[in-house]
């Protein structure tokens, strides 16, 4: 077993509109601003008994962190409860559950006026903030965004951990054909170099988030997260300006998503060991040797 090299993603207090562009959006480096959340009512408001007053009664669909296999559609939940129940989980004890991609806009709209879009040079789509909520110790596969936009990911009660690759080191990620992750059999905290020589060549972008910590993570970047312990974060995405990218993201939701779909309904469990053997062997092959 080794351990993924590892930089640090760089942290500021605060920053400027103009420093933003000019440093990390028009690069596309990322970047943690610690008190960009400074104004939010959702600052000092925001936590596990806000969110359970609030929203309590709602029923929530639960990921876990199982593999998904066969004719099993990933964006399918593993079970569902009362989203104050599962937040009682979240104050009580290490759970793998997670909630994904919750939007507020449809489901707790009333907490939309705890938060403010950041006039950080960033044209945030405002029809989808969406929440994530996990349990400590559960993580969040490694994976890059569908649509390919620029995400401003903030966190709320509690830590993680997030780990950021950018697009250039895809190919050391074992991504699996037809999907937007990487094999899910990989430990990324305690990754096998035998059997995964080409992680040996990643190097990743570490940070950990605090109580209204906001990550820019800029269009493409993979990012693996774990949850320190219970807590909860939401994300403002931008959407791609720039033609490639564009015809990229039309081409994951309309043409790669559908197609993985259906074979996946037609083939199961073959079609995945298929693609994702294929993928291993050609991989190891070009970089095992190296």
């Amino acid at each position: 077993m080794g351990q993924i090299k590892t930089i640090p993603i760089t942290r500021v207090s605060s920053i400027s509109k103009e420093d933003f562009i000019n440093q990390y959006y028009k690069t596309q480096r990322p970047v943690l601003i610690e008190n960009l959340t400074s104004d939010w009512p959702a600052r000092q408001k925001w936590n596990i008994d806000y969110i359970q007053k609030k929203a309590g009664d709602q029923v929530v669909p639960l990921y876990n962190n199982e593999p998904t296999k066969g004719k099993q559609n990933s964006a399918a939940p593993v079970t569902e409860m009362k989203l104050y129940d599962y937040l009682e989980i979240l104050k009580t004890k290490p759970t793998d559950l997670r909630i994904f991609f919750y939007n507020i806009l449809d489901k707790m709209p009333e907490i939309i006026k705890d938060i403010h879009y950041p006039d950080i040079g960033l044209k945030f789509f405002k029809r989808l903030p969406v929440m994530f909520f996990g349990g400590e110790g559960s993580v969040v596969l490694p994976h890059y965004d569908m649509d390919l936009s620029d995400l401003l990911h903030f966190h709320f009660h509690g830590h993680k951990s997030v780990l950021l690759f950018p697009p250039e080191q895809t190919k050391y990620l074992y991504k699996v054909p037809f999907a937007v992750h990487n094999l899910e059999s990989i430990n990324m905290d305690a990754p096998d170099f035998d059997r995964y020589p080409a992680l040996k060549k990643a190097e990743g972008l570490y940070v950990e988030m605090k109580h209204g910590d906001a990550l820019y993570m800029p269009s493409g970047y993979w990012h693996y997260i774990k949850y320190l312990d219970g807590g909860f974060s939401i994300t403002l995405r931008a959407l791609p300006k720039h033609p490639v990218l564009l015809s990229k993201m039309f081409g994951n939701l309309f043409f790669m998503r559908p197609f993985e779909n259906t074979m996946r309904k037609i083939w199961g469990q073959k079609w995945v060991d298929f693609k994702e053997n294929r993928m291993l062997v050609k991989t190891n092959n070009r970089f095992g040797k190296e």
